[in-house]
């Protein structure tokens, strides 16, 4: 039996675009079916009250704090200072060695007071032209020369007793009686702590609103509690290497649980805005230059290129690329392409 070759080669074809068939159908149909059976959820864009805050970084400082140190080298010999207590302004904390200083002072007042004497009778003398002028200026000087000395003397005194500076609470002492101290021996802190002070830097784009007077909120670690400070100033320039500008508010009666040098979480409010569009974070389709909502339009789906602003927990603001009203997808973004049919099982109404 003879087989004709063309009469094979057709048949052979035939079946092969059968087999195709069968394998590449069903598996389509299915991927139609799955897509027309995909729900998604909407939600109605409304306009809505937003109060634009923002959250930094800040430290709690006390109102005055400084390093007590000597001012002169020598020997400690009286300390009058307890750690944790407060001190008013002037107080002496410590004494160093100054009994030589007080000896020369001894001396000078001696012989100040017999400079005086000699003085008293140059005085007499000069009126009846006892002696010369020149003797005269030279008794004068005299009195003059050694009462520099003896300011210079009480100086010097002066400065080896150590006072504080303001009223405030004395920190842990690093020194103990006898001890020898340099000018560069950190003695004890002292900080006043009735007031305090709250620094944080602010971004560059958010410079305007600091001015005296603001009002900020804060928390601190550990807490929910907010705290209220009020801005008294900032810097009168952005840094160039952080783009930010530094700002100092006050904390007029602070709790005792403020500690200086805690970290605080500052939340600074910004101007209401009444006519909001505030959507669901899920929404946002970021690309590599531009972020996408899906907009249902006419049942089917539309891509819009959107620009965003303020994000608050599980919402953020959108200011342009959409209108009120639109309605936005929120789930299977994935699986939509321009001008997919669409299907929702739930729309959502709430807004912030």
């Amino acid at each position: 039996m003879k087989f004709n070759i063309s009469h094979l080669s057709g048949i052979t074809i035939l079946a092969l675009t059968l087999f195709a068939c069968k394998d590449k159908t069903p598996e389509s149909q299915s991927a139609k079916q799955r897509l027309s059976k995909l729900k998604v959820e909407g939600f109605i864009v409304k306009p809505s009250v937003l109060d634009q805050s923002i959250t930094i970084s800040g430290t709690i400082k006390p109102y005055e704090e400084t390093v007590i140190m000597p001012e002169v080298p020598g020997r400690v010999v009286a300390i009058n200072l307890q750690e944790g207590k407060t001190v008013k302004k002037g107080t002496v904390l410590i004494e160093l060695f100054n009994d030589d200083l007080k000896a020369q002072l001894r001396k000078s007042q001696a012989q100040l007071q017999i400079a005086e004497e000699t003085l008293k009778r140059q005085t007499e003398l000069i009126k009846v032209n006892g002696i010369s002028q020149s003797d005269y200026d030279q008794a004068e000087l005299e009195v003059k020369s050694i009462t520099a000395d003896i300011e210079v003397l009480n100086v010097q005194i002066g400065r080896t007793k150590i006072k504080a500076p303001f009223d405030g609470t004395v920190g842990l002492r690093n020194v103990s009686l006898g001890a020898q101290v340099s000018t560069t021996t950190a003695l004890v802190t002292l900080r006043e702590v009735d007031k305090l002070k709250l620094d944080f830097s602010v971004p560059e784009k958010y410079s305007s609103e600091i001015k005296p007077g603001a009002k900020v909120q804060f928390t601190i670690q550990g807490g929910n509690e907010k705290y209220d400070a009020e801005v008294i100033a900032s810097e009168q320039g952005i840094e160039a290497s952080t783009r930010n500008l530094k700002a100092r508010a006050l904390i007029e009666h602070p709790s005792p649980i403020l500690t200086p040098g805690a970290f605080a979480t500052v939340e600074l409010q910004l101007e209401k805005i009444n006519e909001a569009l505030m959507i669901p974070t899920q929404a946002i389709i970021p690309q590599e230059k531009v972020k996408n909502v899906i907009v249902a339009k006419h049942g089917k789906a539309k891509f819009a290129i959107v620009t965003t602003g303020i994000r608050k927990s599980s919402k953020i603001e959108v200011l342009s690329g959409i209108n009120p009203g639109d309605t936005i997808i929120t789930t299977g973004l994935l699986f939509l392409k321009p001008g997919s049919v669409l299907s929702f099982s739930t729309v959502k109404r709430d807004s912030i």
